[in-house]
Order: structure tokens, then sequence, then C-alpha cells
């Protein structure tokens, strides 16, 4: 019996564009979050056990309106994300207010995740499928380090109708992943055809071009290559209020030395999330059709 995967619940964000806690907001029929249809989905899936990493000041909140649902469904545990979290010999500015991103935040899962693990974003909805697809891959056996893999969702299934996305746009080879570049302004052009804006032109991306949602699988081993880089990144003196060391970076690191492969597993689930305030409604419309089209039960948990 293979050991059953973890899922990674990167819970720290504050909702920039959208004001409000956004993890906490109840789009479902009966007020479910965004992120009870992933523990939902992954359970479903095989997922063993399911960490939070959240900030220290809203563990009250998280414990008593998130955490008390999943208990008696699957294990949980929670883990922080403080700004101050730096290795050894390494201290933060004084006057630096935001945590030091997603893959710093994957490095606070080191002392509880012993397994293969999959990283997801709270507020963002993946789907059944993708669930599937990665619990598959996760549970096959390792023989060697840097054996990671990740979801690739199909660009057009990724758009909201209300303003431009930012997009991990993947290029695979031999379906491995060859590189990520984050595309900051992908939007519908005129024809309703994808597109993305650089250096002031304008440029088509084909609908099934694959790009990263942060929806990631390791294995533990993940964590001292992480280290080990968040070291470097810190040598290099970023910005020392805002500088952010992002899994994208991370990976495209591991992958140019020759340390990692990533297996992109392609999905028929379509993402979505609250990017804008005026994604609201849609979202709750789709979950609404899930849950009519029998996807998900009338009640999660």
């Amino acid at each position: 019996m293979s050991v059953k995967p973890t899922l990674f619940v990167l819970a720290a964000g504050m909702g920039s564009r959208y004001g409000g806690l956004k993890q906490l907001d109840g789009l479902g029929p009966h007020g479910e979050t965004i992120m009870d249809y992933s523990i939902y989905d992954a359970l479903r899936a095989g997922f063993g056990k399911v960490v939070f990493v959240i900030r220290k000041d809203f563990e009250k909140d998280f414990r008593e309106k998130i955490l008390s649902k999943y208990e008696g469904h699957i294990p949980v545990e929670v883990v922080f994300q403080g700004l101050d979290k730096l290795p050894e010999g390494y201290s933060v500015h004084p006057d630096r207010v935001k945590p030091w991103g997603t893959n710093h935040a994957v490095l606070m899962g080191a002392d509880v995740i012993n397994e293969p693990f999959a990283v997801i974003n709270a507020d963002d909805y993946y789907g059944t499928d993708a669930f599937r697809v990665i619990a598959e891959e996760l549970a096959r056996p390792r023989d060697r380090k840097g054996d990671y893999c990740m979801v690739g969702f199909r660009v057009a299934n990724t758009m909201t109708e209300n303003g431009s996305v930012s997009r991990g746009v993947c290029t695979v080879k031999d379906g491995h992943l060859a590189d990520v570049v984050e595309r900051t302004k992908i939007y519908f052009d005129a024809n309703h055809d994808v597109a993305f804006e650089e250096d002031g032109a304008e440029h088509r991306l084909a609908p099934e071009t694959p790009v990263s949602m942060n929806f990631w699988g390791f294995t533990p081993d993940y964590f001292d290559y992480s280290k080990r880089e968040f070291c470097k990144f810190l040598d290099a003196n970023p910005d020392p209020l805002k500088g952010e060391y992002y899994i994208p970076s991370a990976v495209n690191t591991l992958i140019h030395n020759g340390e990692a492969t990533v297996k992109v597993l392609d999905t028929t689930s379509s993402w979505f999330g609250v990017t804008y305030a005026d994604d609201r409604q849609g979202v709750v419309d789709q979950l609404a059709r899930l849950h009519a089209d029998g996807v998900y039960p009338d009640k999660l948990f």
C-alpha cells in the first residue's frame, strides 16, 4: 500500500486585489468556501492529511471557522508563515510587513510533512479531475530525488471576463516542464482569443497552452533544495521590504541545473477563482451548477 499524499494549502495570503479575507468568503450554496471544495476533492482522490500554512494572527478565526468543519473527516495540521522565520544567520528588516512569498510558505511545512505532497492556493478552485491526476502521480514509487510534477491547466480554462490575469506560462518538452515564464497580463482580445501583452505589443496564446496555477507535486527532498535556494535568494540582497521568493523560481533553478524533473499533468478541469470582485457572482453560479449536476453532494462536510 503506497503512502497517502498530503495536501499542503497555502492560506497565508492577504487577498490583495479583492478586499477581505477571501479564503473565508462563502461562495457555495451553503456558504462553502472555495477551499472546502479542494479539501473534499482531495479526500475523494485519496489524500490522507491536510496541512495549512496561515498567519499566526489569523489562527483563532481559522480554527473556529474552517478547521472545525474538517474534524473527523481528515487529519489536519496548521503551520505558520512568519516574517522572522528565516534560516539561521539571516534577519528581517524592521520595516518589513509582507511575508517572503509562496516558496517561503512551502518551507514552513518541512517539520510536519514526510510523504509526497501537493501544494495548492487556498483561494483557487482546481476541480475534481486535477486532484485525481496529481494523486495518481504522487502515489507511484520513486527511486530518486527531484522527481516532481505539476498540474498544467489549459490557459483558456483559467481566464476571467473581468480583466487580465497573471499566469505562469509553461514550455513542455516530452511531457516535462522545460520553463515557466510569468506573464502578468493575459486577457481575451477583441475576438475573444487568448492574448498577452509584452513590451506594448499583443501576442496570441494557443487556448490549450499549459499554465501553472500553483498546483505542484513534490517529495520531502524539495524542502532541502528550497532552503538552499532561499538562502541564495537572501544572499543576493532582494528588496528587504517587498522581495518575495516564489515556487516557479525555485523549480526553474532545479530544472535548469539538472536536479529535478517536473512532469506536467494535463487536466480537463477548469480553474476558477475570485481575482476581481466582479468575478464573485460567476463563481457562485458555477458552484451552484456543479452541485446541481451532481459533481458535489448537497453537503460537503
